[in-house]
């Protein structure tokens, strides 16, 4: 088998920039003439042994990063987005799509917020309230979608704030627990932590400087939020740096971000990176271990496994993603070459909808995505409920995996034959954009694809795919 050529003209040019080197320096370096390095930074060739090799003396580039990136997420976001039937005549082919995302990454980013204006646009004329019942008729992204793809192209891995995290959880030492280094922390800011009987989790009075916990929560919960708590007035300057690097559109996503990146600072202390990594590789990512080993939900044990991207001493790359029983999705993150729709919910086939069906089980699953790759799924409900009588549970579904080269790291794949074919599941990602020809579970045609409809005849659906 050829071996696979690797174009990284992008991840080059950032690099180039981040050193502040002139491409005359840059290739100097790299022990390449200036030709050749314009070359590769424009992909017209590939990145050779010798410049990975010098990648890695001069610059301690952990070589990895270099395949990895936006390009995958940007060619998934992109075909989404040219599945709508506003595209329906000029769909460009998948390669031209590559090649936007690896030579022009801004441009297809730009056509992306392009495209969720427009979509907003249409959403807001489609509503009389909105159209006529607001004075404020400004087109802007959603902040919610806004912070949520910042995260997704932060790889859900946020470098200073990881490390942050991780430096305050070192005070967990001689018998101390993380708990008590977050109470401690608070009380060095002279604020007063009550666990008290109420429907919220948490509530701080900054005139009183009194910080409420429920009482009604889960431990687990509790410690979080008294973590959360401790990020936002602790790590304060480096969380509003962050926010200010990312250049929201509105105060209102500044805002979510802000809490999102306490969450991220939250999960980070309870699960420090490296100690988490260690721990999770020799209990080959066994949840349930980890969440005792932790004292963490499996909720944020599975989140925690998908953010383990730090350059020079990654994990395994995961997916993680959580439904609602109605199968939209609420949290979604992708280290792996498998990316969520942005609209919708997941495919139906995937195990995550059956695991409403079998409470507090966990769901074993290989798939198979139309590209070919192979994964192992796993699924489980995380329902959570109200803490009183008559309180809403609130269902969700969470599904987290891997490709299938990871399976022996895995305490999940045991007994899985993932040498056999037909022991994975055709999946996919979104209708519009799947390329399957057979799939019953199909709610619309695929937009590449031409149909035959026959009167005389009826199949699965109602019509073929050709």
């Amino acid at each position: 088998m050829a071996p696979h050529k690797l174009y990284a003209g992008t991840k080059l040019r950032e690099m180039r920039a981040r050193f502040g080197l002139t491409q005359r320096e840059f290739a100097a370096k790299l022990g390449v003439s200036l030709p050749y390095l314009n070359q590769m930074e424009n992909n017209n060739r590939p990145v050779s042994t010798t410049v990975i090799l010098a990648l890695a003396q001069e610059f301690g580039l952990d070589v990895t990063e270099l395949s990895t990136g936006d390009s995958a997420r940007l060619v998934s976001d992109l075909r989404e987005i040219l599945a709508d039937p506003v595209f329906a005549d000029v769909m460009p082919p998948l390669a031209d799509l590559r090649l936007a995302a690896s030579n022009a990454p801004a441009l297809a980013r730009a056509f992306i917020e392009l495209h969720r204006s427009y979509r907003q646009t249409h959403e807001r004329l489609a509503s009389l309230d909105e159209a006529l019942g607001r004075g404020d008729s400004r087109v802007q992204a959603s902040p919610w979608d806004e912070v949520r793809d910042f995260f997704h192209y932060c790889d859900n891995y946020i470098d200073a704030v990881d490390r942050a995290a991780e430096s305050f959880a070192s005070q967990a030492t001689g018998g101390r627990d993380i708990r008590a280094v977050a109470l401690a922390a608070l009380a060095s800011q002279g604020i007063r932590v009550e666990m008290t009987e109420m429907e919220q989790l948490r509530r701080y009075d900054a005139q009183t400087r009194v910080l409420q916990i429920s009482s009604r929560a889960a431990p687990q919960t509790q410690i979080f939020q008294l973590l959360l708590q401790t990020a936002l007035l602790q790590q304060d300057k480096l969380i509003e740096a962050t926010l200010d690097f990312a250049r929201f559109q509105s105060d209102e996503a500044r805002a979510i971000a802000k809490i999102g990146l306490a969450n991220y600072f939250a999960g980070a202390a309870l699960m420090p990176y490296n100690t988490f990594l260690e721990v999770a590789q020799e209990v080959r990512h066994d949840l349930e271990l980890l969440s005792a080993r932790f004292d963490a939900s499996i909720e944020q044990v599975a989140h925690r496994l998908s953010t383990m991207q730090r350059p020079g001493n990654k994990g395994i790359p995961f997916f993680f993603v959580r439904v609602d029983q109605a199968g939209t999705i609420t949290k979604r993150h992708s280290a792996t070459r498998l990316q969520f729709a942005r609209f919708g919910g997941a495919c139906p086939l995937w195990n995550v909808h059956r695991a409403f069906e079998t409470p507090r089980q966990f769901l074993r699953q290989l798939a198979e995505t139309p590209d070919g790759v192979r994964y192992i799924n796993l699924a489980r409900d995380v329902s959570k409920p109200g803490g009183s009588f008559g309180a809403p549970v609130r269902r969700f579904a969470i599904a987290l995996g891997c490709e299938v080269r990871h399976a022996d790291k895995l305490v999940y794949a045991d007994s899985l034959d993932v040498t056999k074919a037909s022991a994975f599941e055709p999946i996919g990602i979104s209708c519009r954009i799947c390329e399957r020809k057979t799939c019953h579970q199909r709610s619309v045609p695929p937009l590449e694809r031409q149909l035959s409809i026959n009167t005389d005849q009826r199949g699965v659906l109602p019509y073929e795919v050709n």
